[in-house]
């Protein structure tokens, strides 16, 4: 004899209906641990890819963040248990994270797992344990000292290019924009550019490499001499008169003795991390030539945007409407490639930098007329 169906099933396969709509167990509380699960994976193997174009300690510290991904991983495999179904949609900032991470690499794509650790949903969620909050946390800081290496290398090359680009973009758009408001003629404006072009980078170039220098030789002025150590046997000094120099360093009394007892017992100072110290200072800063070539070259390559269209011959409202749209790309792609950098939201960094320098120039196209006006 042939059963009746049980409540709730299915008449035709007998399967329970009402399975994912049991306590804890609905279907948007199965999408969400999917949709996590699935997040956890890609994670898991940005940090592997990342892995495999890195060599050592960073290499061992990659590679043990995709395992603490995995054991996240397990714990929503084994929530879902027979439920995992098929596998759910990564993100799109996931995607691109892994995009980057098997192609480039770089402290770009550092940056952006850093930011996607710190969008961590667990502190927030009842499936989620304090463990798992705590990890991402701890994954943040962890990615956030890898990526700072990275900004370190770049910071002073990097940032002498990026602003000495937004510089070049907002000071000529504001100067022909406010010139061509005063009603001169199309190549007055274009020679105007020009000018501004020249002037603004070369003004730039000296002036990065005056910064940079200064930096470096106060550092140099600043920094202990790492050779120190070296003339320590033949100086005719006690233990009280080593004291001082540490407490000159910002020991306090207790401690400087007990240092300067060491030393001198063993003849020895800390020659190797003064030296590291010094030379990680100074590759933050950068060379002084090295920014002023970047100055240079980048605030150019922004200047002459603005005054693409008057090279192509067009004049009025047309140029002035194709200059500020070519300016307000590039600001955009600049600051977006900046919040990238400092793990912030891109498109935040992006319209910042875009309201800036259409601020800028708007203020500068009023006095343009107001000055225009007043001439006439």
């Amino acid at each position: 004899m042939t059963s009746s169906p049980a409540p709730g099933s299915d008449p035709a396969t007998g399967s329970d209906l009402h399975r994912d709509r049991t306590p804890g167990r609905d279907r948007r509380t199965l999408r969400r641990w999917r949709k996590y699960l699935a997040d956890e994976r890609a994670e898991a193997a940005t940090y592997r890819d990342l892995a495999r174009r890195r060599d050592g300690e960073e290499r061992e510290i990659l590679l043990g963040l995709a395992a603490a991904e995995a054991r996240h991983e397990q714990h929503w495999l084994d929530l879902l248990g027979d439920d995992v179904g098929r596998p759910a949609r990564v993100d799109l900032r996931t995607r691109l994270l892994g995009f980057f991470a098997r192609r480039f690499g770089s402290v770009f794509v550092l940056a952006l797992a850093q930011r996607a650790e710190s969008r961590s949903p667990y502190a927030d969620d009842p499936d989620a344990t304090a463990e798992m909050a705590a990890d991402e946390q701890v994954h943040e800081e962890v990615v956030r000292a890898l990526a700072e290496r990275g900004r370190n290398r770049l910071s002073g090359t990097f940032r002498a290019a990026v602003f000495g680009a937004n510089d070049g973009l907002v000071s000529n758009l504001s100067l022909i924009l406010g010139v061509g408001a005063s009603g001169v003629a199309p190549h007055v404006i274009l020679l105007t550019g020009v000018a501004g072009l020249l002037a603004g980078a070369l003004s730039m170039g000296a002036g990065e490499y005056v910064s940079v220098r200064s930096q470096r030789e106060l550092l140099e002025a600043s920094t202990p001499n790492p050779q120190m150590g070296a003339v320590l046997p033949d100086l005719d000094i006690n233990a009280n008169e080593l004291a001082l120099l540490y407490r000159s360093r910002g020991m306090d009394e207790a401690a400087a003795q007990t240092r300067a007892t060491q030393v001198l017992a063993g003849l020895s100072a800390d020659t190797g991390s003064l030296a590291a110290q010094r030379a990680e200072h100074h590759e933050a800063i950068g060379t002084g030539m090295s920014a002023a070539i970047s100055s240079f070259c980048f605030f150019a390559s922004g200047a002459v945007i603005p005054i693409i269209p008057y090279l192509f011959g067009l004049t009025g409202l047309t140029a002035v409407l194709i200059a500020a749209g070519l300016v307000g790309i590039t600001l955009l792609a600049t600051g977006a490639i900046v919040g990238l950098l400092s793990g912030a939201s891109p498109v935040a960094r992006a319209l910042r930098q875009l309201a800036i320098g259409y601020g800028a120039a708007a203020i500068t196209y009023l006095l343009g007329l107001l000055f225009g006006t007043t001439l006439g």
